[in-house]
């Protein structure tokens, strides 16, 4: 009885199949932009954050400024994970329009004291404190647009919040909730 394959095709298409099975999904050499509108703070910011195969740190520090603690200026470094995962979902959107950004780093201090005054769905030990967290909207898309391409990426943890109209898009464990 002959084999199906021989030993080159069966290499050849396992190679082939493993490169398309673990190939990450912006792998391509295509830069990588983000525009944000800091709701809080009135910065915008669009900013080619990575080019030419690798991340440029010039825009990584002004991606993390933008997207500091509002409420106490600490700048924290954002995950770049989640910078990628945000590139994917605009593009996802088909928009030209930036990320308005609700809540981008949260310091321990700002979650602690948005928890005591009773803000619902801050969670006691929030990824925004890890900078793997956001709550963002796009202008002139619906929300349950934002939400849906959100989950489809399958890229952490998504929660849908239409009455205070965001998305929060974190890279946690892929999980799903909704709240106020």
């Amino acid at each position: 009885m002959q084999p199906l394959l021989g030993r080159r095709q069966f290499l050849g298409a396992a190679a082939a199949f493993a490169a398309g099975v673990t190939r990450p999904a912006l792998a391509s050499a295509a830069p990588r932009l983000l525009s944000l509108d800091n709701l809080h703070t009135g910065e915008k910011l669009r900013a080619e954050y990575w080019a030419g195969g690798a991340y440029r740190p010039d825009a990584l520090e002004a991606i993390n400024k933008v997207l500091r603690d509002f409420r106490t200026g600490e700048v924290h470094p954002i995950d770049l994970r989640l910078l990628d995962l945000l590139s994917q979902l605009h593009d996802q959107m088909e928009t030209g329009a930036p990320f308005q950004v609700i809540s981008g780093y949260r310091s321990p201090a700002t979650n602690a004291g948005l928890r005591q005054a009773g803000h619902s769905g801050v969670a006691s030990q929030s990824l925004h404190m890890q900078g793997i967290a956001i709550d963002v909207r796009i202008q002139g898309k619906p929300l349950a647009g934002l939400h849906r391409a959100a989950l489809d990426l399958r890229g952490g943890g998504v929660g849908y919040y239409p009455s205070s109209n965001f998305v929060h898009v974190d890279i946690g464990r892929i999980r799903r909730w909704s709240g106020a």
